[in-house]
Formats: structure tokens, C-alpha cells, sequence
């Protein structure tokens, strides 16, 4: 009845599966699946299966629609108490070190490659911003310091905003403003679009602790709706509204919502298929033929980007702040370029800005070839600049189901390969009172524990805990998990975790 849709959803769905696929073969192989979703693009664009597409305003918008799920669900990923001690440095690394790369950039490629000044910038603020896909996807298969992995996930979070703004204002031709009317712009864009992902965060937090669904899917909805309905907002404002996307998710992922880990396990996957259908479109999008042209440009680039800029940007920004050369030299590295540079430069595409399809070109080649290099060399970087934590214990994660006529919370609990709450006996997991394991599901056998009991990697615990407790419970079974049965002993409370 609709031959056109029918194919249209066996291609995509195809296409789909094998990116689905892909994943577990990069990880095999360790490369990036995003070059495998790149490559898989291009296979199926106008140099493999002839599908042509070169409709830049509408990868733009679906450019932008992804980046907001991608977004939305690192900030409801980032914990607080990891996220705090380091929220100065990766204001700074957003803010400072995006103005510095892009002027150490541009300069470098306007006398290199012969560039005028507008592109050469251009060329400097589209490839200022590292990869929020690339980063989470990268960093969390790594045992590092926690204090490192939460400053690069919040960099890549906030320096959407800034640098989106900066690409929109230099794509378009000059409206004799000066240039502290432009500071002052995206001055007020970037505290506005915070404000607006306070006040959304806000509100989804009051809203599904007191809504009471009827059913567990309804919550991860209404999260992402929130998120979303952060991001237009802070648009409608005129504001910057991935910055309110990140707070708002920030804010939404360290409430006591129920079903807290469904919520995780959905935004996941949306930003899963997001990444997915972005970097195959980015692919789509590319001329291979033109490529080859493009390959000095994005050496010339890229070198400058990672040898100079980089390294510049981030010991700029770590000037007021307390860290070493070796962790300044691992962040210079994992600045990791992703799928936002290529959408970036579809903004002067989209604007006709001269060179603009050059400038594209070589940042779809440049994010290929240095995404290859560094997230390939980022594990012997670590271990050969010492900034590496192998002991660093797996975090559990918890779920929580309202009992709304008890006022109490269902925890469900599972003990991780790493976890250190393995060999604890169930009196020594010490609970608040108003805490207790009611039931251990051990090799698909469920039975209630006794304070003798001792937990083994694989346990599934239930946990009842009456709301005042909660979130003590919690803490403490963080706490043991990273240190044992002598967490306090050893100073550890379940909160803060600096490196």
C-alpha cells in the first residue's frame, strides 16, 4: 500500500541492526563505533548504494534534535558529588579554554593554509568543542580518577553552549554591533539557559516524586520531556538551550525519583539511537570524492588543535585551580572530537558562508583520523603519565519503587564484579535504622538473608527503606561497596569521591 515507507523502514532498519551490531565489534576491536556508524553513511550514500542526500538545514535540525537527547543524558548520568568539586575547572575548560583554542587555531590555519581571518576562526570555534557522545562512550570503559572523568563529562556538557553560539555569530555577516554587545550576548544567553534548566529541573523533580503514575514507563518519558521542554524554553528565550538541557538533566539525575535506574536505562538507549542516527546521517551527508582534498587541511588542523591549542586551553584554564602537569597533560589528550564538530560545521554550510564546504570537509576527515588516534592511545596515555586508578571499585547502581503506603522505598540492589560489598555479611553492611534486606535472589534462587548471610558477586538484593532513611541507606551501601566493611574506618562515607 506504501512501497515508499515500506522500503524506507527496511533500509532503516537494516541499518539499525548492523549499527547495533557494530557496537560489539568495535569493542572487540577497540575502535570507536562511531566511525563505524560514519563509515556505514557513507556505505549506503552516493559512493556505495547511490542514496543521495545534501540537504544541510535538515541534518542541522536533526543534528540538533540529537544532540539534545545525547545531552540530556549526560547530565542525567553525572552524579553531584563527583560533578561539584570539579564544576570550576570545566567552567573554566568551557568558557576560557573555548576562547583560547579558537584563537590559537585560527591563527594557526589563517597563516598555514592561507585562510581569511572569518573562516580561519571558524575554523577554530566549530573544532573548539569536544564530543559528549565520544566522551561518555570513551571515558567510562577506563579506570581513572573520578575527579578527571567528571571534569571531561562536564566540559563536553557545558562547552555546547558557547561554542554554538560563537559559530551561529561568526557564520553570519557582521550587523555593525560591537563586540561587547556580543559579549554581553552570550553572556545573557548562557545565564538565561542555566536559569531555564534550574527552573525545568525543578519542576520535573517536584512533578514525578509527587505524580504518582500509573505505570513505571511513564517516568523515563516524562524525564526526557523535561529535558526537552528545558532546551525549548532556553531557545524561545533566546537563551542557550543545551545549557539548559544539562542542567536540567544534572538536576533530574540526582533527585530521589522512582525508577531511577529505568530512567538511566531509557535515556541510554534514546541517546544510543540518537548517536546512531546522527553520525549515519553525518556520513550520508559527506562527499567522499571531495575528501581526498581534504586531507592536509585536517592534518595541518588537527595538529595545531591537539599540539598547541589544547594544551594551551587547558593550562589557561587551570591556572586557579589545583592541578598537576601530568593530569593537565591527560586532559590536553582526551579532548576527544566527535559527531558536534561535523554538526557545527553544517551551521556556515547552512549560511553560505564562503569556504564553508571546505571547512566541512576537513572536519569530517580530522574528527576520522584523530578520534582513531586518541581514543585508541587513551589507556596507555593514562597508565604512562600515572594518572590511572586499577583500583578503583566498580559503582553499584540502585533502583528505587515508591511504596506509597508505607512512605518507604524498595531499593534493588546488585553486587558488580569489583564491588567490595563481596564477602560482607549482611550485619556489617550496617543499615540505618528503618533499613533492611528483606530477600538475596542468588543463581536464580530467592531467599531471605539472616545477619550471618555473606554476599557474593552476582547477589541481587531487596532493600526496605522508610524515607527518612533512604538516602543514609544508600550512602552506606556506596560506601561499603567502594571500601568494604571498614568504609568508615577508612573515611568513606558514600559522598564525595575526589581523585
Amino acid at each position: 500500500m506504501t512501497p515508499g515507507l515500506d522500503l524506507g523502514l527496511l533500509v532503516g532498519a537494516a541499518v539499525l541492526l548492523v549499527a547495533v551490531g557494530a557496537v560489539r565489534l568495535s569493542t572487540r576491536l577497540g575502535v570507536p563505533s562511531l566511525l563505524f556508524y560514519l563509515a556505514l553513511g557513507v556505505a549506503i550514500g552516493e559512493a556505495g548504494l547511490g542514496i543521495r542526500f545534501d540537504d544541510v538545514e535538515l541534518t542541522r535540525a536533526l543534528g540538533f534534535c540529537a544532540l539534545i537527547v545525547i545531552i540530556a543524558e549526560g547530565g542525567l548520568t553525572a552524579r553531584w558529588n563527583t560533578l561539584r568539586p570539579v564544576l570550576g575547572l570545566s567552567a573554566a575548560l568551557s568558557t576560557v579554554g573555548v576562547v583560547v583554542s579558537i584563537v590559537v587555531v585560527g591563527v594557526a590555519v589563517h597563516f598555514l593554509l592561507g585562510l581569511d581571518w572569518r573562516l580561519a576562526l571558524l575554523y577554530g570555534a566549530v573544532l573548539s568543542s569536544t564530543d559528549a557522545a565520544a566522551v561518555f562512550a570513551t571515558l567510562r570503559r577506563l579506570r581513572l580518577p573520578p575527579r578527571l572523568v567528571a571534569t571531561l563529562e562536564a566540559e563536553s556538557g557545558m562547552n555546547d553552549a558557547p561554542v554554538v553560539l560563537l559559530v551561529v555569530l561568526l557564520s553570519r555577516e557582521g550587523a555593525g554591533h560591537s563586540w561587547w554587545y556580543e559579549v554581553g550576548l552570550v553572556a545573557y544567553e548562557l545565564a538565561v539557559g542555566a536559569a531555564v534548566g534550574v527552573a525545568a529541573g525543578l519542576a520535573g523533580r517536584w512533578a514525578l516524586r509527587r505524580g504518582a503514575l500509573p505505570s513505571a514507563g511513564l517516568y523515563p518519558i516524562g524525564v526526557v520531556g523535561f529535558t526537552v521542554l528545558a532546551y525549548a524554553a532556553g531557545a524561545v528565550l533566546h537563551a542557550s538551550g543545551f545549557l539548559a538541557v544539562y542542567v536540567a538533566g544534572v538536576l533530574l539525575g540526582n533527585a530521589r525519583l522512582p525508577h531511577r535506574q529505568a530512567i538511566l536505562g531509557f535515556a541510554d538507549g534514546l541517546a544510543w539511537l540518537a548517536q546512531i542516527g546522527l553520525f549515519v546521517l553525518l556520513g550520508l551527508l559527506a562527499s567522499p570524492g571531495r575528501l581526498d582534498a581534504a586531507v592536509l587541511p585536517a592534518v595541518v588542523t588537527g595538529l595545531a588543535l591537539m599540539l598547541a591549542a589544547r594544551p594551551l586551553s587547558v593550562a589557561v584554564s587551570a591556572l586557579p585551580f589545583p592541578l598537576g602537569l601530568r593530569e593537565q597533560a591527560f586532559l590536553s589528550w582526551a579532548g576527544l572530537r566527535g559527531a558536534v564538530p561535523i554538526v557545527l560545521a553544517t551551521i556556515p554550510l547552512s549560511e553560505r558562508v564562503p569556504g564553508a564546504e571546505r571547512l566541512f570537509d576537513a572536519v569530517f576527515v580530522l574528527v576520522v583520523i584523530f578520534t582513531l588516534l586518541q581514543t585508541t592511545t587513551l589507556a596507555p596515555v593514562a597508565r604512562r603519565l600515572g594518572v590511572t586508578a586499577p583500583s578503583e571499585a566498580t559503582e553499584i547502581h540502585v533502583e528505587t519503587a515508591p511504596l506509597e503506603r508505607m512512605r518507604a522505598d524498595l531499593l534493588q540492589l546488585e553486587v558488580p564484579p569489583g564491588s567490595r560489598l563481596a564477602g560482607v555479611h549482611v550485619d556489617e553492611l550496617r543499615l540505618p535504622p528503618g533499613a533492611s534486606v528483606t530477600l538475596v535472589l542468588r543463581d536464580g534462587a530467592g531467599f531471605v538473608p539472616g545477619p550471618d548471610t555473606r554476599l557474593k558477586t552476582g547477589d541481587s538484593l531487596l532493600i526496605v527503606a522508610i524515607g527518612g532513611v533512604r538516602d543514609e541507606a544508600e550512602r552506606r551501601l556506596r560506601a561499603v561497596s567502594r571500601r568494604g566493611r571498614l568504609a568508615r574506618w577508612f573515611g568513606e562515607y558514600g559522598d564525595d569521591r575526589d581523585a
